[in-house]
């Protein structure tokens, strides 16, 4: 498809580079919006995931499943915005949230990662068996946008036909791209962000599992690639770092989509190199729909004046094209 044109999308003017339109909305942007209940889905290892839902007043067996970024979880803006989004336009809502990032540590010695949408297939599937959905749109931001793809690209003949369309922005679609961009000195403050998460959580582990992790001496960890290779790789099956920056992209697989695709780059997200632009993919793809927009940030895009973002304006409107 060609590529698609957002000479409509400005920002806020005090919003003026891609580092503020990131952080402003992830520290100050507030929905008010509340889930109605949480569910908790168990999997068939062990383990289990929690489902947030919020269901419209006629959403006509329609849904939205939403999937949020690394060390995210369903109450970030960017996810209960969206939620609100389409709820407002008659839709279900699910912000679904990752092993271990629902608030409570998940069972297993293993986490989550970029590479595995096991997970989101289950609960695609359970949101069919178990309520009926008919339309189901699935919503991915950042490393949930690599989930969402990876989820209808991987096994493209087993999506069910009750998913219609995915939508994902600011996709991490080279992960070693998206590594060596949080690996400069101007975008170190993410980066400390993350590992301080991260830490969090194995430092919890090594309590939970001694012997299969080992916190000793984590706060030495400086970089992406010195946790993927102590912990990623080694928990979830990679040999080392960049094997899994290499077998966990959701680049390879894009032009594997069969059903209307959306994904939204902003030029200016410090989290993403070129090489995370698909455009060659998307150029020669019939369900594939890339869209640049010169600013937005990561995950940001915020619109002067209203609650709503450009993206979640963005979103709905695409599905509504397809649907």
């Amino acid at each position: 498809m060609p590529i698609l044109s957002s000479t409509q999308y400005k920002t806020p003017l005090l919003q003026f580079n891609g580092h503020l339109q990131s952080i402003y909305p992830s520290i100050f942007r507030k929905v008010p919006f509340a889930y109605a209940r949480r569910e908790r889905l168990e999997l068939p290892d062990g383990d289990f995931v929690d489902l947030d839902w919020s269901v419209a007043k006629k959403s006509a067996n329609k849904l939205v499943i939403i999937t949020h970024g690394l060390e995210g979880d369903s109450t970030r803006h960017y996810v209960t915005g969206m939620a609100k989004m389409f709820q407002a336009n008659g839709y279900d809502a699910l912000g679904w949230n990752c092993r271990s990032c629902s608030g409570e540590m998940n069972r297993l010695v293993r986490f989550y990662h970029h590479g595995d949408a096991n997970d989101l297939r289950r609960v695609i599937q359970h949101a069919i068996d178990q309520y009926g959905y008919q339309e189901i749109i699935l919503v991915g931001f950042s490393m949930g946008g690599s989930l969402t793809f990876r989820a209808i690209a991987e096994f493209p003949e087993e999506v069910p036909t009750q998913v219609k369309s995915a939508i994902g922005f600011s996709v991490p679609c080279s992960l070693k791209g998206s590594v060596d961009a949080l690996s400069t000195k101007e975008n170190n403050i993410y980066l400390k962000r993350f590992l301080r998460k991260l830490g969090e959580k194995i430092k919890l582990k090594a309590k939970l599992f001694p012997g299969q992790i080992d916190a000793t001496n984590y706060d030495q960890i400086k970089t992406f690639i010195e946790f993927d290779n102590k912990y990623t790789a080694p928990l979830h099956g990679y040999e080392n770092a960049l094997d899994f920056y290499e077998k966990a992209s959701v680049g390879p697989l894009l032009h594997q989509i069969n059903i209307p695709s959306l994904i939204v780059q902003a030029v200016n997200d410090p989290f993403l190199l070129s090489n995370c632009m698909p455009i060659e993919t998307a150029e020669q793809h019939p369900h594939l729909f890339l869209e640049m927009p010169k600013r937005g940030g990561h995950c940001g895009f915020m619109v002067k004046g209203q609650m709503h973002t450009w993206a979640e304006n963005r979103a709905i409107e695409f599905a509504r094209q397809f649907n």
